[in-house]
C-alpha cells in the first residue's frame, strides 16, 4: 500500500481520550466522531485535516482506555495512515480491526514536521518525507495485517472481502 499525504505531529502519551473525548462517547456514528478527533490537542485538527494525512506522533500513542472509538475518529477523518515511535498494544490491534494503517518507527521520525508531506510504502516498510528527501524505516506489514487492512477490517477480512495483498 502506498500513501501520500501532508502530516500532523503529535508528541508522546497521546491516549484515547484526548483522541476522542469521553464526553464524545455517546455515539457511534464515524463521522461525528471524526468531527471530534484531536480536539483537546488540536482544536482546528477535524476542520483542517485532509483526505490522505497522515499524523506522526511520538510514543505510546493511543494508550488509555481500550476504546475502538479513537481508531475510527482517525481513520473517519480520512487519515491514511498513523506513524509513531511506539503504540499501546490494544489502540495497535484496534487501528487494524478497523482498517487503519498505522506503523512503528523509530528512525528519527522526530524530525518530521507538520506540513511536510510524506509518501509511505507499506509493503516495503519506507517512509520519505518529499519536503526534506530523509528516509525512513518502519517493519513492513505481515501479510495478513495487508489483508485485514485492505478489506478495511477484521470483520470484512472473515467474510473475505477484497483480502488480496
Amino acid at each position: 500500500m502506498i500513501f501520500k499525504g501532508n502530516v500532523w505531529v503529535f508528541g508522546d502519551n497521546i491516549d484515547t481520550d484526548v483522541i476522542i473525548p469521553a464526553r464524545y462517547l455517546n455515539t457511534t456514528n464515524p463521522q461525528e466522531l471524526a468531527s471530534h478527533c484531536m480536539e483537546d490537542a488540536d482544536p482546528d485538527f477535524s476542520a483542517k485535516v485532509q483526505e490522505g494525512d497522515i499524523i506522526v506522533a511520538g510514543s505510546n500513542f493511543g494508550c488509555g482506555s481500550s476504546r475502538e472509538h479513537a481508531p475510527i475518529a482517525i481513520k473517519s477523518t480520512g487519515v491514511s495512515c498513523v506513524i509513531a515511535s511506539s503504540f499501546a498494544r490494544i489502540f495497535y490491534r484496534n487501528s487494524i480491526n478497523i482498517g487503519l494503517s498505522i506503523l512503528e518507527c523509530n528512525d528519527g521520525i522526530e524530525n518530521i514536521s507538520i506540513g511536510d508531506e510524506l509518501k509511505i510504502d507499506t509493503d516495503k516498510g519506507t517512509i520519505r518525507n518529499v519536503t526534506t528527501g530523509k528516509i525512513f524505516s518502519a517493519r513492513p506489514f505481515p501479510d495478513f495485517i495487508k489483508g485485514i487492512i485492505n478489506a478495511g477490517g477484521l470483520l470484512n477480512y472473515g467474510k473475505g472481502e477484497n483480502v488480496n495483498v
